[in-house]
């Protein structure tokens, strides 16, 4: 994770930063699943002091050749005029560690139930007992909506992104997530 790509927004009297950030985001994750790809990660490094925003630019992190391979493929088609991309640049030799990941909430209460009595053999009324509806998790992190493309459904990838003491090696999910790995924060 040397070299790093940022990838900026840049303002748009039609589109919110939001539905912009949603939409490369999408295209960023489908790119990396077709990909396979486990050696490229992203931070969000103008989400700072944002309570509940990303911000406005993805941070790609990787080797030269990680990166450079990832932007031979077309994957900012449609995109392309509303962002604005760095060159494939060095990290900076002194810089700060984040850990980004994924975080999901807890938050349906009927399909954990469902879950507990198809693993567990228990009864409803047992599951319900078990997992009353005010187990129900709530989360207050920044989010991207992103649309499943082999279901079609919507859903939410929260975010947690917090700094870190030192530099983590690991692999990275087709999010750009890890849940061992940091990033340089820079």
């Amino acid at each position: 994770m040397d070299h790093y790509l940022d990838i900026r927004l840049l303002p748009d009297p039609e589109f919110s930063p939001t539905h912009l950030m949603n939409a490369l985001f999408a295209k960023l994750h489908r790119v990396l699943a077709h990909l396979g790809s486990d050696n490229v990660g992203i931070t969000f490094p103008t989400a700072q002091g944002q309570k509940h925003g990303l911000g406005t630019c993805i941070r790609l992190h990787g080797t030269e050749v990680a990166l450079k391979g990832l932007m031979t493929h077309e994957w900012l088609a449609g995109v392309r005029d509303h962002v604005r991309l760095s060159a494939i640049t060095m990290v900076p030799t002194h810089t700060g560690w984040w850990q980004v990941r994924r975080v999901q909430a807890k938050s349906n209460p009927e399909r954990l139930r469902r879950r507990m009595m198809k693993r567990k053999g228990c009864t409803a009324e047992q599951a319900t007992a078990a997992i009353p509806d005010a187990a129900a998790e709530m989360l207050n992190l920044p989010f991207l909506s992103v649309r499943s493309s082999s279901t079609g459904q919507a859903f939410r990838v929260f975010v947690r992104q917090k700094p870190t003491e030192s530099p983590v090696g690991g692999k990275f999910n087709a999010y750009g997530f890890s849940s061992t790995a940091s990033l340089p924060r820079f």
